[in-house]
C-alpha cells in the first residue's frame, strides 16, 4: 500500500488519443467511460480516443476529458493507494474531490460539465484572454496588473517565475508589453478565448453555485488543498464555498505546493500528466513524484 499526496491536472493537459490506453488495457475502465458518456449525453470517450485537436479544444469537451482521464487512472489503482491529501489545479480540484470521496463520479462529471458550459457561455459574452508571464517575481506582475487600464488580474500562480494573468484583451496585451519592458523572459498571450479565474467569469460562478447547492457532498477521506487559499480543508461547507469562489479567484498553486511541503508531505503522485510534477520541481527538485 502506497501512502501519497494525490495531484490532478487541469485544462491544458489534454492530448489526442487520451485515455485510449486505459480502454484497451483495462476492461474495468469500460464501465467508467460508459457512465461518463451517459451523464454527459454525448460520446466523450469516442472524442477522447478518435477526436482531433480542434475537437478536444472545445471547453465542453476539454474539461470532462481531462477529468475522466485522471480519475480513471486513479480508480484503477485506488485499492493500492492511501491518500494523505489531495489537490487539483483549477478543473483538477473536482477530480481531487472525487478521489477523496467528497463527490461521486457521476456528480463529479455532472458538475464539471455544467462548469465547462457556464464558462464557455461567459467566454462568448465577454472579450477576454490570458497571458503567461515568465521570469518575473509575482509581486512585479501583480503591480503591472494593478497599473493597467481595464480588467486584468493574476489568475494562475503556477510556480516561482510563472504567473498567468487574465482579463480584457486590451488590458492583457498592455500588461504583456509592460512585463517585457520590466525584464520578463517571456510574456505570451495565450490562444484562449476567455478570461478564466477573473471577474469576467462572474456569470459562470452564479451558474456553478446553483449546481453545487443541489449536489451531495461527503466528508473527505483526506484533506484537500484548495486553489482559493492554498490551505488544507476538511469542512464540507468551506469546500463548497471555496469551489464556487475558485471561478473568479486566482489558482494559488505555488502557495499550495509550499504549504504541502511545509506540512511535511514528501511523496506525491500525479494522475494524467506531468505538468504539476514540473511545477513541484521548480519549488523543490528533491521531492519524490510519481506520474501515472
Amino acid at each position: 500500500m502506497t501512502s501519497s499526496v494525490l495531484l490532478f491536472p487541469g485544462q491544458g493537459s489534454q492530448s489526442v488519443g487520451m485515455g485510449k490506453d486505459l480502454y484497451d488495457n483495462h476492461t474495468e475502465s469500460h464501465r467508467l467511460f460508459a457512465e461518463a458518456d451517459e451523464v454527459l449525453g454525448f460520446p466523450l470517450s469516442q472524442i477522447m480516443f478518435e477526436g482531433t485537436d480542434e475537437d478536444l479544444k472545445q471547453t465542453k469537451v476539454t474539461q470532462p476529458a481531462v477529468f475522466l482521464n485522471s480519475i480513471i487512472r486513479y480508480k484503477l489503482q485506488q485499492k493500492d493507494i492511501t491518500p494523505l491529501a489531495v489537490a487539483g489545479h483549477s478543473l483538477g480540484e473536482f477530480t481531487a474531490l472525487v478521489a477523496a470521496d467528497v463527490l461521486s463520479l457521476e456528480d463529479g462529471i455532472s458538475l464539471v460539465s455544467q462548469r465547462s458550459l457556464a464558462m464557455q457561455e461567459a467566454c462568448d459574452n465577454t472579450e477576454g484572454t490570458m497571458a503567461a508571464i515568465l521570469g518575473l517575481d509575482d509581486e512585479v506582475v501583480e503591480g503591472i496588473c494593478a497599473d493597467a487600464a481595464g480588467v486584468v488580474v493574476a489568475a494562475n500562480y503556477n510556480c516561482p517565475g510563472q504567473l498567468v494573468i487574465s482579463g480584457e484583451v486590451k488590458a492583457i496585451e498592455q500588461c504583456a508589453e509592460s512585463a517585457k519592458e520590466q525584464g520578463a523572459r517571456r510574456a505570451i498571450v495565450l490562444p484562449v478565448n476567455g478570461a478564466f479565474h477573473s471577474p469576467l467569469m462572474e456569470s459562470a460562478k452564479v451558474t456553478l453555485q446553483k449546481a453545487i447547492e443541489k449536489t451531495s457532498f461527503n466528508n473527505p477521506l483526506a484533506p484537500i488543498y484548495q486553489n482559493v487559499n492554498g490551505q488544507a480543508v476538511t469542512d464540507v461547507a468551506q469546500i463548497k464555498s471555496n469551489l464556487i469562489q475558485q471561478l473568479t479567484s486566482p489558482v494559488r498553486w505555488t502557495q499550495t505546493m509550499k504549504n504541502m511541503l511545509a506540512d511535511g508531505h514528501k511523496g506525491y503522485m500525479e494522475f494524467g500528466s506531468k505538468v504539476l510534477s514540473g511545477f513541484m520541481r521548480r519549488v523543490d527538485r528533491t521531492i519524490d513524484i510519481q506520474n501515472v
